[in-house]
Protein backbone atom coordinates (compact mmCIF):
# COMPACT_ATOMS: atom_id res chain seq x y z
CA UNK A 1 0.00 0.00 0.00
CA UNK A 2 2.71 2.54 0.41
CA UNK A 3 4.24 1.82 -2.87
CA UNK A 4 0.43 2.48 -3.98
CA UNK A 5 0.53 5.62 -2.54
CA UNK A 6 3.97 6.51 -3.94
CA UNK A 7 2.89 5.21 -7.50
CA UNK A 8 -0.16 7.54 -6.85
CA UNK A 9 1.64 10.90 -5.81
CA UNK A 10 4.02 10.26 -8.58
CA UNK A 11 2.17 9.50 -12.11
CA UNK A 12 -1.78 11.11 -10.32
CA UNK A 13 0.04 13.62 -8.70
CA UNK A 14 -2.37 14.02 -6.26
CA UNK A 15 -2.07 17.05 -4.06
CA UNK A 16 -2.02 17.06 -0.15
CA UNK A 17 -4.04 19.01 2.35
CA UNK A 18 -3.16 20.34 5.42
CA UNK A 19 -6.48 21.02 7.59
CA UNK A 20 -7.29 22.28 10.73
CA UNK A 21 -10.44 22.17 11.92
CA UNK A 22 -12.40 24.71 13.62
CA UNK A 23 -12.22 22.75 17.20
CA UNK A 24 -8.63 22.12 17.10
CA UNK A 25 -6.71 19.38 15.24
CA UNK A 26 -4.83 18.69 12.21
CA UNK A 27 -4.36 16.48 9.73
CA UNK A 28 -3.40 15.61 6.15
CA UNK A 29 -5.76 14.93 3.22
CA UNK A 30 -5.46 14.20 -0.28
CA UNK A 31 -6.96 15.94 -3.53
CA UNK A 32 -7.51 14.54 -6.46
CA UNK A 33 -9.81 15.18 -9.54
CA UNK A 34 -11.69 17.47 -7.75
CA UNK A 35 -12.44 15.31 -4.80
CA UNK A 36 -11.00 15.65 -1.28
CA UNK A 37 -9.75 11.39 0.55
CA UNK A 38 -9.85 11.86 3.85
CA UNK A 39 -8.87 8.41 4.31
CA UNK A 40 -5.50 6.40 2.74
CA UNK A 41 -7.73 3.89 1.72
CA UNK A 42 -10.76 5.91 -0.10
CA UNK A 43 -7.62 7.39 -1.71
CA UNK A 44 -6.59 3.69 -3.23
CA UNK A 45 -10.10 2.87 -4.11
CA UNK A 46 -9.42 5.87 -6.58
CA UNK A 47 -6.67 4.67 -7.45
CA UNK A 48 -7.86 1.52 -8.33
CA UNK A 49 -11.03 2.47 -9.87
CA UNK A 50 -9.91 5.63 -11.43
CA UNK A 51 -6.43 5.87 -12.61
CA UNK A 52 -5.30 1.77 -12.61
CA UNK A 53 -4.43 1.94 -16.05
CA UNK A 54 -2.72 5.13 -15.40
CA UNK A 55 -0.23 3.34 -12.57
CA UNK A 56 0.26 0.40 -14.55
CA UNK A 57 1.80 1.89 -17.38
CA UNK A 58 3.57 4.70 -15.55
CA UNK A 59 5.21 2.35 -13.38
CA UNK A 60 6.37 -0.28 -16.01
CA UNK A 61 8.52 2.55 -17.58
CA UNK A 62 12.23 4.47 -16.86
CA UNK A 63 13.28 4.53 -13.55
CA UNK A 64 10.78 2.01 -11.98
CA UNK A 65 13.30 -1.48 -12.71
CA UNK A 66 10.43 -2.79 -15.03
CA UNK A 67 8.30 -3.07 -11.77
CA UNK A 68 4.12 -3.19 -11.93
CA UNK A 69 2.10 -1.43 -9.62
CA UNK A 70 -1.40 -3.56 -10.81
CA UNK A 71 -4.77 -1.81 -9.91
CA UNK A 72 -5.09 -4.23 -7.58
CA UNK A 73 -2.12 -3.10 -5.41
CA UNK A 74 -3.59 0.07 -5.96
CA UNK A 75 -6.62 -0.73 -3.87
CA UNK A 76 -8.48 -1.81 -7.02
CA UNK A 77 -10.31 -5.10 -6.74
CA UNK A 78 -8.46 -6.04 -9.84
CA UNK A 79 -9.16 -9.36 -11.21
CA UNK A 80 -9.79 -11.70 -7.69
CA UNK A 81 -12.37 -14.10 -7.78
CA UNK A 82 -14.54 -15.03 -4.77
CA UNK A 83 -13.43 -17.57 -2.28
CA UNK A 84 -16.60 -19.65 -1.37
CA UNK A 85 -15.15 -21.29 1.43
CA UNK A 86 -16.46 -21.97 4.71
CA UNK A 87 -14.91 -21.91 8.11
CA UNK A 88 -14.08 -25.10 10.10
CA UNK A 89 -16.72 -24.88 13.31
CA UNK A 90 -16.42 -29.05 13.59
CA UNK A 91 -14.48 -28.15 16.82
CA UNK A 92 -17.14 -26.39 18.08
CA UNK A 93 -19.83 -27.62 20.20
CA UNK A 94 -23.85 -26.65 18.72
CA UNK A 95 -24.25 -24.39 21.85
CA UNK A 96 -21.58 -22.11 21.11
CA UNK A 97 -23.03 -21.31 17.68
CA UNK A 98 -26.68 -20.75 18.89
CA UNK A 99 -26.06 -19.53 21.96
CA UNK A 100 -29.07 -16.83 22.58
CA UNK A 101 -26.26 -14.21 24.25
CA UNK A 102 -25.16 -12.52 21.41
CA UNK A 103 -24.51 -9.74 19.52
CA UNK A 104 -25.91 -8.10 16.25
CA UNK A 105 -23.45 -6.71 13.54
CA UNK A 106 -24.03 -3.91 11.06
CA UNK A 107 -21.49 -3.59 8.33
CA UNK A 108 -20.95 -2.35 4.52
CA UNK A 109 -18.55 -2.58 1.64
CA UNK A 110 -18.95 -0.55 -1.30
CA UNK A 111 -16.83 -2.26 -3.86
CA UNK A 112 -17.22 -3.84 -7.23
CA UNK A 113 -18.59 -7.03 -7.32
CA UNK A 114 -18.27 -8.86 -10.72
CA UNK A 115 -21.04 -12.01 -10.23
CA UNK A 116 -23.47 -10.63 -7.61
CA UNK A 117 -25.69 -13.73 -7.43
CA UNK A 118 -22.17 -15.73 -6.45
CA UNK A 119 -21.45 -13.89 -3.61
CA UNK A 120 -25.08 -13.58 -2.37
CA UNK A 121 -25.37 -17.50 -2.64
CA UNK A 122 -21.75 -18.18 -0.30
CA UNK A 123 -23.27 -15.43 2.02
CA UNK A 124 -26.24 -17.42 2.70
CA UNK A 125 -24.75 -20.52 2.80
CA UNK A 126 -22.25 -19.15 5.59
CA UNK A 127 -24.67 -17.35 7.47
CA UNK A 128 -26.66 -20.68 7.91
CA UNK A 129 -23.34 -22.33 8.35
CA UNK A 130 -23.18 -20.21 11.93
CA UNK A 131 -26.77 -19.97 12.45
CA UNK A 132 -26.74 -16.48 11.88
CA UNK A 133 -29.86 -14.31 11.38
CA UNK A 134 -30.74 -11.03 9.37
CA UNK A 135 -30.80 -9.30 6.37
CA UNK A 136 -27.79 -9.24 3.58
CA UNK A 137 -28.02 -7.28 0.38
CA UNK A 138 -25.66 -7.66 -2.39
CA UNK A 139 -25.27 -5.64 -5.31
CA UNK A 140 -22.61 -5.49 -8.27
CA UNK A 141 -21.95 -1.91 -5.88
CA UNK A 142 -20.88 -3.93 -2.96
CA UNK A 143 -22.59 -5.49 0.19
CA UNK A 144 -24.63 -4.05 3.28
CA UNK A 145 -25.83 -6.38 6.29
CA UNK A 146 -26.92 -6.54 9.82
CA UNK A 147 -26.85 -10.26 10.99
CA UNK A 148 -27.05 -11.54 14.64
CA UNK A 149 -25.78 -14.59 16.17
CA UNK A 150 -23.33 -16.00 19.24
CA UNK A 151 -20.24 -14.13 19.59
CA UNK A 152 -18.39 -16.77 18.61
CA UNK A 153 -20.25 -17.25 15.43
CA UNK A 154 -20.19 -13.42 14.18
CA UNK A 155 -16.20 -13.45 15.79
CA UNK A 156 -16.02 -16.05 13.06
CA UNK A 157 -18.39 -14.38 10.10
CA UNK A 158 -16.34 -11.08 10.88
CA UNK A 159 -13.22 -13.32 10.21
CA UNK A 160 -14.13 -14.76 6.75
CA UNK A 161 -15.37 -11.94 5.57
CA UNK A 162 -11.58 -10.10 6.10
CA UNK A 163 -10.42 -12.94 4.60
CA UNK A 164 -12.56 -13.01 1.23
CA UNK A 165 -10.63 -11.45 -1.24
CA UNK A 166 -13.65 -9.42 -2.49
CA UNK A 167 -13.43 -7.23 0.60
CA UNK A 168 -9.57 -7.06 1.36
CA UNK A 169 -7.59 -4.29 2.04
CA UNK A 170 -11.09 -2.20 1.81
CA UNK A 171 -13.33 -3.85 4.87
CA UNK A 172 -11.24 -3.99 8.10
CA UNK A 173 -13.09 -5.15 11.89
CA UNK A 174 -13.27 -1.72 12.54
CA UNK A 175 -16.12 -1.48 9.73
CA UNK A 176 -18.15 -3.99 11.79
CA UNK A 177 -20.93 -2.40 14.35
CA UNK A 178 -21.46 -4.57 17.09
CA UNK A 179 -24.39 -4.02 19.65
CA UNK A 180 -26.09 -6.72 22.48
CA UNK A 181 -28.46 -8.93 20.84
CA UNK A 182 -28.65 -12.16 19.07
CA UNK A 183 -30.02 -14.06 16.10
CA UNK A 184 -33.64 -14.06 18.06
CA UNK A 185 -33.51 -10.03 16.76
CA UNK A 186 -34.54 -11.32 13.77
CA UNK A 187 -37.51 -13.65 12.30
CA UNK A 188 -35.50 -15.22 9.82
CA UNK A 189 -32.51 -15.38 7.78
CA UNK A 190 -32.81 -13.08 4.27
CA UNK A 191 -29.84 -12.85 1.75
CA UNK A 192 -31.01 -11.28 -1.57
CA UNK A 193 -29.48 -9.69 -4.55
CA UNK A 194 -30.35 -5.72 -5.57
CA UNK A 195 -29.29 -3.02 -7.89
CA UNK A 196 -28.31 -0.45 -4.77
CA UNK A 197 -26.82 -2.08 -1.65
CA UNK A 198 -29.11 0.89 0.20
CA UNK A 199 -32.13 1.91 -1.64
CA UNK A 200 -31.58 5.63 -2.50
CA UNK A 201 -33.79 5.33 -5.95
CA UNK A 202 -31.21 6.18 -8.24
CA UNK A 203 -28.83 4.07 -10.44
CA UNK A 204 -25.27 3.56 -8.99
CA UNK A 205 -24.04 4.60 -12.24
CA UNK A 206 -25.76 7.74 -11.90
CA UNK A 207 -24.93 8.48 -8.36
CA UNK A 208 -21.74 6.41 -7.23
CA UNK A 209 -20.53 5.91 -4.02
CA UNK A 210 -17.11 7.30 -5.44
CA UNK A 211 -18.13 10.71 -5.12
CA UNK A 212 -19.15 10.31 -1.40
CA UNK A 213 -18.31 13.22 0.90
CA UNK A 214 -15.06 13.52 3.07
CA UNK A 215 -15.43 11.06 6.42
CA UNK A 216 -14.89 12.40 9.95
CA UNK A 217 -14.31 10.43 12.60
CA UNK A 218 -16.44 10.15 15.87
CA UNK A 219 -13.70 12.88 17.20
CA UNK A 220 -13.49 14.74 14.55
CA UNK A 221 -17.23 14.76 13.99
CA UNK A 222 -17.63 15.72 17.41
CA UNK A 223 -15.03 18.36 17.63
CA UNK A 224 -16.84 19.97 14.45
CA UNK A 225 -20.61 19.10 16.25
CA UNK A 226 -19.24 21.38 18.95
CA UNK A 227 -18.07 23.96 17.18
CA UNK A 228 -21.47 24.16 15.29
CA UNK A 229 -23.35 24.84 18.13
CA UNK A 230 -21.02 27.05 19.77
CA UNK A 231 -21.36 29.44 16.11
CA UNK A 232 -25.45 29.02 16.41
CA UNK A 233 -26.15 29.79 19.42
CA UNK A 234 -24.69 33.35 18.26
CA UNK A 235 -26.30 33.59 14.92
CA UNK A 236 -22.99 32.78 13.06
CA UNK A 237 -22.75 29.32 11.89
CA UNK A 238 -22.60 28.30 7.85
CA UNK A 239 -23.62 24.52 8.83
CA UNK A 240 -25.78 22.02 8.26
CA UNK A 241 -26.19 19.44 10.80
CA UNK A 242 -28.17 17.06 8.59
CA UNK A 243 -29.66 13.86 9.65
CA UNK A 244 -30.51 11.63 6.53
CA UNK A 245 -32.68 8.91 8.49
CA UNK A 246 -36.45 8.58 8.27
CA UNK A 247 -38.52 10.33 10.34
CA UNK A 248 -39.14 7.50 13.06
CA UNK A 249 -35.73 7.15 13.28
CA UNK A 250 -35.28 11.13 14.30
CA UNK A 251 -37.71 11.14 16.35
CA UNK A 252 -36.74 8.72 19.14
CA UNK A 253 -33.10 10.11 19.01
CA UNK A 254 -31.01 12.72 17.09
CA UNK A 255 -28.49 15.01 17.66
CA UNK A 256 -28.64 18.60 18.93
CA UNK A 257 -28.87 21.44 16.59
CA UNK A 258 -29.98 18.78 13.78
CA UNK A 259 -31.93 19.46 10.70
CA UNK A 260 -34.03 16.12 10.81
CA UNK A 261 -36.08 16.09 7.27
CA UNK A 262 -40.05 14.59 8.11
CA UNK A 263 -39.26 11.62 5.12
CA UNK A 264 -40.68 7.97 5.75
CA UNK A 265 -37.61 6.68 3.43
CA UNK A 266 -34.50 7.38 2.52
CA UNK A 267 -35.40 6.87 -1.30
CA UNK A 268 -37.57 10.63 -0.58
CA UNK A 269 -34.21 12.30 0.31
CA UNK A 270 -32.98 12.86 -3.64
CA UNK A 271 -36.36 14.72 -3.61
CA UNK A 272 -36.01 15.87 -0.70
CA UNK A 273 -32.15 17.66 -1.86
CA UNK A 274 -33.88 18.90 -5.46
CA UNK A 275 -37.09 21.02 -3.11
CA UNK A 276 -34.64 22.52 -0.83
CA UNK A 277 -31.44 23.15 -2.45
CA UNK A 278 -31.49 27.04 -1.35
CA UNK A 279 -30.97 25.18 2.36
CA UNK A 280 -27.82 24.42 1.09
CA UNK A 281 -26.66 26.75 -1.06
CA UNK A 282 -23.24 28.07 0.27
CA UNK A 283 -23.29 25.96 3.22
CA UNK A 284 -20.60 23.65 5.30
CA UNK A 285 -22.73 19.95 5.87
CA UNK A 286 -22.05 17.56 8.23
CA UNK A 287 -24.22 14.21 7.80
CA UNK A 288 -25.17 11.23 9.86
CA UNK A 289 -26.97 8.15 9.62
CA UNK A 290 -26.69 4.73 11.90
CA UNK A 291 -24.15 3.40 10.39
CA UNK A 292 -22.60 5.35 7.90
CA UNK A 293 -24.07 4.00 4.78
CA UNK A 294 -26.76 6.25 4.08
CA UNK A 295 -24.53 8.91 3.97
CA UNK A 296 -22.15 7.65 1.09
CA UNK A 297 -24.38 8.11 -1.73
CA UNK A 298 -26.51 10.60 0.24
CA UNK A 299 -23.72 12.89 0.10
CA UNK A 300 -22.59 11.74 -3.37
CA UNK A 301 -25.77 13.33 -4.65
CA UNK A 302 -25.76 16.32 -2.71
CA UNK A 303 -22.46 17.19 -3.65
CA UNK A 304 -23.70 16.57 -7.43
CA UNK A 305 -25.82 19.26 -7.26
CA UNK A 306 -22.74 21.59 -6.25
CA UNK A 307 -24.34 23.81 -4.01
CA UNK A 308 -22.72 23.41 -0.84
CA UNK A 309 -19.69 24.48 0.69
CA UNK A 310 -17.92 21.11 1.24
CA UNK A 311 -19.82 18.20 2.49
CA UNK A 312 -18.56 15.90 5.27
CA UNK A 313 -20.07 12.37 6.90
CA UNK A 314 -19.73 10.90 9.88
CA UNK A 315 -17.10 7.76 9.48
CA UNK A 316 -19.05 4.96 11.19
CA UNK A 317 -22.31 6.56 11.78
CA UNK A 318 -24.13 6.97 15.18
CA UNK A 319 -22.92 3.61 16.13
CA UNK A 320 -19.32 4.06 15.77
CA UNK A 321 -19.73 7.89 17.70
CA UNK A 322 -22.40 6.72 20.76
CA UNK A 323 -18.91 3.88 21.06
CA UNK A 324 -16.68 7.10 22.28
CA UNK A 325 -19.29 9.60 23.17
CA UNK A 326 -21.92 8.22 24.90
CA UNK A 327 -23.04 11.15 26.92
CA UNK A 328 -22.14 13.35 23.68
CA UNK A 329 -24.14 15.84 21.28
CA UNK A 330 -26.74 12.49 20.22
CA UNK A 331 -29.58 12.08 22.71
CA UNK A 332 -32.01 9.99 23.03
CA UNK A 333 -31.80 6.57 21.28
CA UNK A 334 -30.63 4.52 18.14
CA UNK A 335 -33.18 3.23 16.50
CA UNK A 336 -31.91 0.07 14.54
CA UNK A 337 -33.69 -2.73 11.60
CA UNK A 338 -34.68 -5.22 13.67
CA UNK A 339 -36.90 -6.23 16.36
CA UNK A 340 -35.70 -4.24 18.91
CA UNK A 341 -36.10 -1.30 17.35
CA UNK A 342 -34.03 0.76 19.51
CA UNK A 343 -30.61 0.79 21.45
CA UNK A 344 -29.76 2.90 24.47
CA UNK A 345 -26.19 4.39 25.46
CA UNK A 346 -28.00 6.91 27.88
CA UNK A 347 -30.99 7.36 30.26
CA UNK A 348 -32.28 10.36 27.88
CA UNK A 349 -36.36 10.15 26.36
CA UNK A 350 -36.98 12.54 23.78
CA UNK A 351 -40.28 11.26 22.49
CA UNK A 352 -43.39 10.92 23.62
CA UNK A 353 -46.85 8.19 23.97
CA UNK A 354 -48.66 9.42 20.81
CA UNK A 355 -51.71 9.50 22.90
CA UNK A 356 -50.92 10.55 26.51
CA UNK A 357 -47.74 12.75 25.58
CA UNK A 358 -45.72 11.11 28.45
CA UNK A 359 -41.71 10.28 27.40
CA UNK A 360 -42.08 7.50 26.04
CA UNK A 361 -39.46 5.36 23.31
CA UNK A 362 -40.29 2.20 22.62
CA UNK A 363 -41.87 1.80 19.84
CA UNK A 364 -44.52 -1.30 18.83
CA UNK A 365 -46.23 -1.75 15.31
CA UNK A 366 -49.60 -0.85 14.59
CA UNK A 367 -51.93 -2.90 15.99
CA UNK A 368 -54.29 -2.61 12.88
CA UNK A 369 -53.13 -5.32 10.15
CA UNK A 370 -53.81 -3.65 6.87
CA UNK A 371 -50.86 -1.20 8.50
CA UNK A 372 -47.34 -1.74 9.07
CA UNK A 373 -46.07 1.82 10.47
CA UNK A 374 -44.59 2.54 14.06
CA UNK A 375 -46.07 3.50 17.49
CA UNK A 376 -45.18 5.52 20.54
CA UNK A 377 -47.91 4.35 22.81
CA UNK A 378 -47.16 4.09 26.76
CA UNK A 379 -48.35 0.83 28.57
CA UNK A 380 -51.40 2.55 30.69
CA UNK A 381 -52.52 3.74 26.85
CA UNK A 382 -52.10 0.04 25.65
CA UNK A 383 -53.90 -1.10 28.11
CA UNK A 384 -56.83 1.51 27.60
CA UNK A 385 -56.47 -0.50 23.96
CA UNK A 386 -54.75 2.52 22.13
CA UNK A 387 -52.68 0.40 20.12
CA UNK A 388 -52.86 1.71 16.89
CA UNK A 389 -50.46 4.63 15.26
CA UNK A 390 -53.52 7.01 14.39
CA UNK A 391 -57.52 7.03 14.72
CA UNK A 392 -58.11 5.87 11.24
CA UNK A 393 -56.39 2.90 12.22
CA UNK A 394 -57.81 2.45 15.74
CA UNK A 395 -61.23 2.35 13.88
CA UNK A 396 -60.12 -0.16 11.34
CA UNK A 397 -58.82 -2.34 13.91
CA UNK A 398 -61.69 -2.17 15.77
CA UNK A 399 -63.69 -3.25 13.14
CA UNK A 400 -61.77 -6.43 12.36
CA UNK A 401 -61.76 -7.65 15.89
CA UNK A 402 -65.45 -6.91 15.87
CA UNK A 403 -66.27 -8.45 12.53
CA UNK A 404 -67.91 -5.58 11.28
CA UNK A 405 -66.39 -4.97 8.04
CA UNK A 406 -66.50 -7.81 5.54
CA UNK A 407 -64.31 -6.38 3.17
CA UNK A 408 -60.80 -5.46 3.09
CA UNK A 409 -59.64 -2.97 4.34
CA UNK A 410 -57.12 -0.51 2.01
CA UNK A 411 -53.24 -0.03 3.82
CA UNK A 412 -54.14 4.01 4.44
CA UNK A 413 -54.23 5.93 7.76
CA UNK A 414 -54.33 9.83 8.99
CA UNK A 415 -50.59 9.52 9.56
CA UNK A 416 -49.29 8.93 6.23
CA UNK A 417 -52.36 10.87 4.58
CA UNK A 418 -51.21 14.31 6.55
CA UNK A 419 -47.46 13.80 5.92
CA UNK A 420 -46.07 15.34 2.93
CA UNK A 421 -44.21 12.99 0.59
CA UNK A 422 -41.68 15.87 0.62
CA UNK A 423 -41.35 18.46 2.84
CA UNK A 424 -40.46 21.57 1.84
CA UNK A 425 -38.11 23.25 4.77
CA UNK A 426 -38.80 27.04 5.47
CA UNK A 427 -35.74 27.76 7.84
CA UNK A 428 -34.54 31.26 8.30
CA UNK A 429 -30.66 31.92 9.34
CA UNK A 430 -30.60 32.32 13.10
CA UNK A 431 -32.34 29.05 13.43
CA UNK A 432 -29.70 26.46 12.17
CA UNK A 433 -28.73 25.09 15.17
CA UNK A 434 -32.47 24.68 16.27
CA UNK A 435 -33.22 20.44 17.16
CA UNK A 436 -36.12 19.23 14.95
Amino acid sequence: RPAALQAFSLFVKAKEVPVTYPGGGAAVWWRCCRQTFRERRSIHRHVGTQHGGDVEQQATGPGCAGRAVSAEGAGGRGCEELCEALPDTSGLRIEELTSKVGEVLLYYCYCEVKDPEKLCAWQKALCQHLHLTGKVRVASEGINGTVGGSKVATNLYIEVMLAQPLFKDILCRDDFKSSAGGAHCFPDLRVGVFKEIVPLGIDPKEVSYKETGIHLTPQEFHREVEHHLSQSSQGQSDTILLDCRNFYESKIGHFRGCLAPDIRKFSYFPSYVDENLKLFKNKRVLMYCTGGIRCERGSAYLRSKAVCKEVYQLKGGIHKYLEEFPDGFYRGKLFVFDDRYAISSNEDVISACRYCGMLWDQYKLCSSQHCRQLVLTCLSCRKKGLTACCPVCQEKELQVTSGASGQALKEECECTQRRPRVPIEHISEGTWGTAR
